[in-house]
């Protein structure tokens, strides 16, 4: 075999094998990280144990005007989707005072899942989030399906949930 032909096989083939490693990688969807919350009433959530379910994980904090302004849209939400294969769990973030948060979801009447994030471990594991509110969307599969920094559109949110919860797989 001479360089000439041996080019002609193998720039092909170096080409072809790009393309296919390119293809494989942007198939790739980012994974909801392997974490465990702990609510504020001590209840243990993993999100491998949601798989099948449609989460909303909301970064949030009792003093940011954005949060407390979408936290009743939030419920409206959970209450709305959560017979339908759907589970929120809100985080707040390090430097929210524990008494603070456990007060304001008691007096709010939270009825999905709340973490204090004293340690910034979940802060970390989404990605360093430092601006609240930072919400994130996995399908059941776990894949994330949106990342949203600042307060939700909940007529698009609806949207995209309903043609999530209505995939069979």
């Amino acid at each position: 075999m001479n360089v000439l032909t041996l080019k002609k096989v193998a720039i092909p083939l170096v080409i072809v094998c790009l393309l296919a490693i390119l293809a494989f990688s942007l198939s790739q969807k980012e994974q909801a990280p392997n974490v465990t919350f702990t609510t504020i009433d001590g209840k243990k959530i993993s999100m491998a144990s949601l798989k099948g379910k449609l989460v909303l994980v909301n970064f949030w904090a009792t003093d940011c005007p954005g949060c407390v302004k979408e936290m009743p849209e939030l419920v409206n939400t959970y209450k709305q989707y959560k017979d339908k294969g759907f589970e929120l769990i809100a985080v707040t973030m390090p430097y929210d005072p524990p008494a603070q948060v456990l007060n304001y979801a008691k007096m709010k009447g939270l009825p999905f899942p709340v973490m204090q994030d004293g340690f910034g471990e979940m802060q970390e594991k989404f990605g360093k989030v430092t601006l609240v509110p930072t919400t994130f969307i996995f399908d059941k599969k776990g894949n994330l399906l949106r990342h949203n920094i600042g307060e939700l559109n909940f007529s698009q949110l609806h949207q995209q949930m309903d043609a999530e919860l209505a995939k069979t797989n």
